[in-house]
């Protein structure tokens, strides 16, 4: 009962006035369009018309500064991938010919060290014959004093 009441009050149930208001909102339609939107549109539509040239040569204009970003992208996207090419192989170069100078410098110093250990072994033997000689010679002397002594 209260609800019905309340109902009543704020006339949540529709009466013959909805059918009214709708007529009126579909006439202010109606009218609007003949007068204010449909004379509107056609003028944008003109201008748009008369524009036309210019959007389209503005539009071409994009496109191609699109094509030739893209030609640029991949052109710089070339030439550095050789650029890093060029590198790469200079690298490649210097590693090798770093690698055939070390290779030089050992083989120098192998033959150095063994024309050294050479020399040594030669020295060795002239002083082992030195030595013998020197020690036959104080052998000699030894026994001509010990004899003479005797």
């Amino acid at each position: 009962m209260v609800l019905l009441a309340f109902a009543e009050q704020v006339q949540l149930l529709p009466d013959l006035t909805v059918f009214l208001h709708v007529g009126m909102i579909l006439a202010m339609i109606w009218f609007l369009n003949r007068t204010f939107f449909k004379p509107i549109n056609r003028i944008l539509e003109a201008r748009d018309r008369n524009r036309g040239g210019h959007k389209g040569e503005a539009q071409g204009i994009l496109s191609e500064v699109a094509e030739k970003d893209a030609a640029y992208s991949a052109g710089l996207l070339d030439a550095r991938n050789e650029g890093y090419e060029l590198i790469e192989k200079e690298r490649t170069a210097a590693i090798d010919h770093k690698a055939a100078e070390v290779a030089a410098v050992k083989k120098e110093v192998a033959e150095y060290l063994e024309n050294g250990l050479g020399e040594l072994d030669r020295q060795t033997s002239e002083a082992e014959a030195d030595i013998r000689e020197e020690a036959e010679k104080m052998a000699d002397k030894i026994s001509a004093n010990i004899l003479r002594a005797a």
